[in-house]
């Protein structure tokens, strides 16, 4: 290695690596050596530093660094600092990145090398960049790697492709909760006001009606006939509330203080505005899946969906694994047990919340999962990578899970996974093309409001004056020639025709 390139927050360095040792790196004394600087500076010179122009110049060359990339910058830097390329002998770059050695050996033909070596050497100069940088004052490169990392964490936040389903993560886990806990808060609501009305509870089994009804009936003596209406517009059941009514008559339950039931109305109202909250929630999901991934949604169901994208982290792990991963995703404890036990697999692990896990006969679970599995891979591939999102595949592919089911019943054919996905391809196609030719039609010509100078002549039966597509003639010039030739005939024929009666008055 004849050269080594150092990226920095403040800029490039290039250094002339003067001697180094590759066989006994790993030894005690040579890694010594590298600490010490009065050692390792006799290994490697500065032989050029360039700045970056401000703080967006170096966010820039990060990003480019980060991804592999040459940047015109350091292609410059590299180009003014290193010898040229030659037959005999050609100079040898030691980089760190793989992806950005490969950019300068395309680019600029420079060998590169990524070894232990030049890692060994980029490790000393690293420790001892603020006396190796004479050009940088101190402290100020402390400031550059501190306000780059900010600047490149922020960028890589705000850019982040998985976004979209760190909402669909959040709400998943939220929605999970909320169930938890208003199942909770359910159970006590019936426990307390159970005690004042106990029949209630077998009459109702909705823990959210059951809350209503708690918080609409408060004292079960004051319930009458007059309030079967409303009871009726609750339970959407006449029968129903009229049995709540004769309940409330010959109720075993004990009375009831003001204040007590005022505690119980306040619990029961908290309920009911959880159990609203985790509805609109629920539709928030809905909403989100059917854009983020509309065929997994279609496929699977939007619930079921985003527990596969919560529990791999994001859609784009999620469209890494392969279908046995997904087969089994979250029944990883299951899993490791039958392992370690030697025992039977799990056949399902989250999948087995969809319907089609349910609707499979005994021996047929297993399989039937294992083509769902495959079937939510290429679901999620899709929705991944896709430019345009569409449920036309997820759709599709869920009635291919339904023709598998109808095959392990009865056998009937299913149709294969290359003419479905050609089939919803050429969909999509004529799709696209008819809303082109719909947009054209719909999109107003804008015209400019003629006036009568404007106006097109009067076309008679006989005259064939050449008229385009809007009504107007060809050429104006030829009209406006054709408009004087009629004037200049008709004064020619009336001043003849004026002389020829004055001719005749002076004969007479």
């Amino acid at each position: 290695v004849n050269y080594v390139i150092f990226e920095t927050a403040y800029g490039y360095a290039l250094f002339e690596c003067l001697q180094s040792e590759e066989i006994g790196s790993k030894l005690a004394n040579v890694q010594k050596a590298v600490q010490d600087l009065a050692k390792f500076g006799k290994t490697v010179k500065l032989k050029s530093f360039v700045p970056f122009k401000n703080a967006a110049h170096a966010l820039e060359n990060a990003n480019d660094v980060s991804e592999g990339v040459l940047n015109n910058h350091l292609k410059n830097f590299l180009d003014m600092n290193l010898p040229k390329p030659g037959k005999k002998k050609s100079p040898i770059l030691g980089v760190v990145d793989k992806n950005l050695a490969s950019s300068i050996k395309a680019e600029l033909g420079y060998d590169c090398e990524t070894s232990e070596i030049v890692l060994e050497i980029i490790r000393g100069i690293r420790l001892h960049s603020d006396k190796l940088l004479n050009q940088v004052k101190e402290g100020e490169l402390v400031k550059a790697q501190l306000g780059l990392g900010h600047s490149y964490s922020r960028a890589k936040v705000k850019f982040n492709v998985n976004r979209a389903d760190n909402m669909i993560i959040q709400a998943i886990s939220l929605l999970d909760q909320l169930d938890k806990d208003i199942n909770t808060f359910a159970m006590r609501v019936r426990e307390w006001y159970s005690w004042h009305f106990p029949e209630l509870v077998k009459i109702v089994n909705d823990n959210h009606m059951y809350s209503i009804l708690a918080k609409f009936i408060r004292n079960k003596n004051n319930l009458t006939e007059e309030h079967l209406e409303n009871l009726t517009e609750i339970t959407e059941d006449e029968s129903k509330a009229k049995q709540i009514i004769d309940a409330a008559r010959v109720s075993m339950g004990t009375d009831i203080s003001e204040l007590d039931m005022i505690n119980i109305e306040h619990f029961a109202d908290r309920v009911i505005n959880l159990a609203d909250y985790r509805k609109n929630l629920h539709g928030y999901l809905l909403f989100k899946m059917n854009n983020v991934a509309p065929n997994l949604s279609a496929l699977i169901g939007e619930v079921v969906g985003a527990r596969l994208i919560s529990h791999a982290g994001s859609l784009a792990n999620l469209s890494k694994y392969p279908a046995s991963t997904v087969q089994i995703l979250g029944a990883e404890k299951a899993l490791f047990r039958a392992l370690k036990t030697r025992g039977n697999t799990p056949k399902y692990g989250l999948l087995y919340h969809s319907s089609f896990i349910g609707r499979a006969g005994v021996k047929n679970k297993g399989r039937i999962s294992r083509f769902l599995a495959n079937k939510c891979t290429i679901a999620s591939r899709i929705d991944c990578f896709t430019d345009k999102p569409t449920s036309k595949f997820g759709e599709a592919l869920k009635d291919q899970v339904e023709e598998r089911l109808k095959f392990y019943e009865s056998g009937t054919a299913v149709t294969k996974n290359a003419d479905v996905m050609k089939k919803v391809i050429e969909e999509l196609e004529e799709s696209d093309a008819k809303m082109e030719v719909d947009q054209v039609k719909s999109t107003p010509s804008v015209k400019r409001k003629a006036s009568d100078e404007d106006a097109p002549p009067k076309k008679h039966k006989k005259s064939k004056i050449p008229v385009d597509n809007d009504d107007k003639p060809k050429t104006k010039d030829k009209v406006e020639k054709t408009e004087e030739t009629v004037l200049f005939v008709a004064a020619v024929f009336n001043s003849e025709r004026s002389s020829q009666s004055v001719s005749d008055v002076s004969i007479k």
